[in-house]
């Protein structure tokens, strides 16, 4: 095997901005570590009060958000597009406005998009997939987004950005990610008989953004799609895809069908031109290079079967959501996150620098955390309930204060005239 088939395949990553901690379970244990109860009575009502604080806050951007993409939904948003009676180059800003909300409360729920180093080491395996995939580009719109990265610059842009993005969230966080594949190359006895670890690195999710081609030279096609999926292999990306072409027979098979062929005339030739031609000879010869041909024709046939159940099953079992669906997931997602980092980093100056962020989740959960401190107590100022001495650093205030700077919100107000309703 020559040195280059022994190179390694690193995939480098930079580590997430996150706090892969489900919220419950992080705002029970920092309760636990206060001592007293009246503490953490106060403290459990100002996590409530700071989340409901920060979905109130990010109410507007998401409504923007969801009323400009049923301007845009591949279903209904050509009828409401219609309605308003736009012009093409006021549709052309809105739709841009669409794009830019949407990618930016992407970045903020940790999705990147995918670089070309990466798309070039899925494209160097297969997973489950056995056969070449390939997008059918005349169906895909190159403007939608081609007119977005020429607005707003992006380092490392795959080649296909302007035709569909994909984005994706990884599990990995460490710098640098080893992948280690086992090719039939590598295969021998003594590795056959002992137990090997197949490590493929996976997409946790992937959302693809695209524009289907217009197909009447009279209308232009404006539904954008926005699709999320989960869980999918980086070898096998191509899953995700949309507008596939059907597979075909490989430039290998064909090969290796005109080879049969011609290795079949010629030795069906050189048997005829022998003074003693012997019949069952040739037709050994025959049925030989026509059951080889047969054997490549069915196996393609095979894979074709187990792509289709692939395809199909991955659709059921790995999207998660696609257009309206899709978004409200995501800002949830980025609420999770920012409610997470607030309450955190009001409980580390609470406890005055006791523990790092870091040792926190470290300990209890055994999980890296990483994220932008400044931004958390930025949220934290905003609402009050943090501010900086004549020197410069950042205290908090108690408590009971700061529940009371806060105040009642409609949410509790609510809850409280439901509890009130059920109770008379």
């Amino acid at each position: 095997m020559s040195s280059s088939s022994n190179k390694k395949e690193v995939i480098r990553l930079e580590r997430e901005a996150v706090i892969p901690i489900l919220k419950p379970r992080l705002v029970m244990y920092l309760t636990n570590l206060i001592e007293h109860n009246t503490d953490r009575a106060e403290f459990l009502k100002l996590c409530k009060r700071v989340e409901y604080t920060i979905r109130a806050w990010y109410l507007l951007q998401f409504e923007d958000l969801m009323q400009l993409y049923s301007l845009f939904d591949p279903v209904q948003g050509a009828q409401k597009l219609k309605q308003q009676s736009l012009s093409e180059q006021e549709i052309d800003v809105l739709e841009q406005n669409f794009l830019t909300y949407m990618f930016r409360v992407m970045e903020k729920s940790n999705f990147k998009i995918c670089s070309n180093e990466e798309i070039d080491i899925a494209h160097s395996g297969k997973y489950l997939l056995n056969l070449p995939i390939k997008v059918d580009e005349s169906k895909i719109d190159k403007n939608l987004l081609k007119r977005y990265f020429e607005e707003h610059h992006y380092d490392d842009l795959p080649d296909f950005a302007d035709k569909s993005d994909s984005k994706k969230d990884d599990e990995v966080t460490k710098d640098e990610f080893q992948v280690e594949r086992i090719r039939i190359e590598n295969l021998d006895i003594r590795n056959l008989a002992s137990k090997i670890t197949i490590q493929e690195p996976t997409f946790d999710r992937i959302i693809v953004v695209y524009r289907r081609a217009s197909t009447k030279k009279d209308e232009k096609e404006r539904g954008i799609h926005v699709k999320h999926f989960k869980n999918i292999p980086m070898a096998d990306m191509e899953l995700v895809l949309p507008e596939k072409k059907n597979p075909s027979l490989t430039p290998m098979d064909w090969v290796k069908f005109l080879i049969s062929a011609v290795v079949g005339l010629v030795a069906v030739i050189g048997s005829v031109e022998t003074p003693q031609a012997d019949f069952w000879v040739m037709f050994a010869v025959l049925s030989t290079v026509v059951g080889y041909c047969a054997k490549i024709y069915f196996t393609f046939q095979a894979n074709m079967v187990a792509y289709q159940n692939l395809i199909t099953q991955s659709m059921y079992d790995k999207q998660l959501d696609s257009g309206k669906g899709t978004l409200l997931h995501l800002c949830d997602d980025v609420i999770q996150q920012e409610v997470k980092e607030v309450i955190l980093s009001f409980f580390i100056l609470m406890e005055q620098g006791k523990a790092t962020l870091e040792e926190l989740i470290k300990e209890e959960f055994g999980a890296s955390c990483n994220f932008d401190v400044n931004d958390a107590v930025h949220k934290l100022e905003k609402m009050g309930i943090v501010a900086r001495d004549s020197i410069g650093r950042y205290y908090c205030v108690g408590l009971k204060r700061a529940n009371e700077i806060i105040g009642v919100t409609t949410e509790e107000l609510v809850l409280k005239a439901i509890q009130e309703r059920g109770g008379s």
